[in-house]
């Protein structure tokens, strides 16, 4: 099942329910292509280097020991292993159809087909200027599970830097790596990675030499450290477990959000661009 989302008849981006990929992908509803204003993709998904990364979507490694990111676990004195443990994220039922927003409800299960979580996930295209939209996806998660669960991510796991794990976008390669800039005057991937910066923008080009920018900001309140990776591939996210593991107590609830500014071309001005993408209704 695919549905689109659209700008004033143009579409920006390809929703998918994930259904027919891999079980040891951890199957997920996901977006791509996503694509500028002037049609150049700045998502990828199945790359050969990493198979689950799958455009954008959520994608969390450890539930309580399951996964919803896909491929290989780590595992303390273990390192990366592919185990029996992946869940899936199922789409039930759309809240709301429109060209430029849609709301659905998913239930995340594990292996066992037990449900572990509920989520309502709104994804929502906003106008922002003639080279410019504004992707905005909002995420409410409800533990179903009956018991105390808890977020993990690798780093959590003994693997240092990689507490990756939450929304989470996958570029496309370019013939070089995206340039990386973020909030205070920060560049680098090295500067930005963990950091918790109120902004940061990878602005790369497409195989014809077509530039993009991504500019990402978390809204809502919430801070969390940027996972950010630009040197082997291109791939950010805010992360939910960056070095301890999140409590998700039975019955309790997890909200969180990213919004991110889809540029044809380089912004003059990326911290002008990132507060008027922050004071988006």
């Amino acid at each position: 099942m695919t549905a689109s989302l659209s700008l004033n008849g143009a579409v920006l981006a390809v929703q998918r329910d994930g259904a027919d990929i891999d079980p040891r992908l951890s199957p997920r509803p996901y977006l791509h292509p996503v694509r500028t204003r002037g049609g150049t993709e700045v998502t990828e998904h199945l790359p050969a280097d990493h198979l689950h990364h799958l455009g954008v979507g959520v994608a969390v490694p450890d539930v309580s020991g399951v996964s919803f990111w896909g491929g290989r676990t780590f595992v303390r004195d273990r390192g990366s292993v592919m185990l029996d443990n992946h869940g899936r994220q199922e789409h039930l039922a759309w809240a709301v159809q429109k060209d430029a927003e849609r709301v659905e409800e998913l239930s995340w299960t594990g292996p066992d087909g037990a449900e572990l979580l509920r989520e309502l996930r709104s994804t929502r295209a906003l106008d922002l200027d003639a080279r410019t939209w504004v992707l905005d996806l909002r995420v409410e998660l409800a533990n179903t599970s009956g018991r105390d669960l808890s977020i993990g991510s690798p780093a959590t796991n003994g693997r240092p830097g990689a507490g990756y794990g939450g929304l989470f976008w996958r570029a496309p390669l370019g013939a070089r790596p995206p340039e990386v800039t973020g909030a205070g005057g920060l560049r680098g991937e090295e500067a930005l990675h963990g950091s918790r910066a109120a902004w940061l923008a990878l602005a790369g080009e497409d195989g014809s030499g077509a530039p993009w920018t991504l500019l990402f900001v978390q809204p809502g309140g919430h801070r969390d450290p940027w996972f950010l990776r630009a040197s082997d591939y291109p791939g950010v996210g805010p992360a939910l477990a960056w070095e301890e593991r999140l409590p998700l107590p039975g019955g309790g609830r997890l909200e969180r959000g990213l919004r991110v500014a889809v540029c044809d071309g380089r912004p003059a001005d990326p911290a002008a661009l990132a507060e008027a993408v922050g004071a988006l209704d």
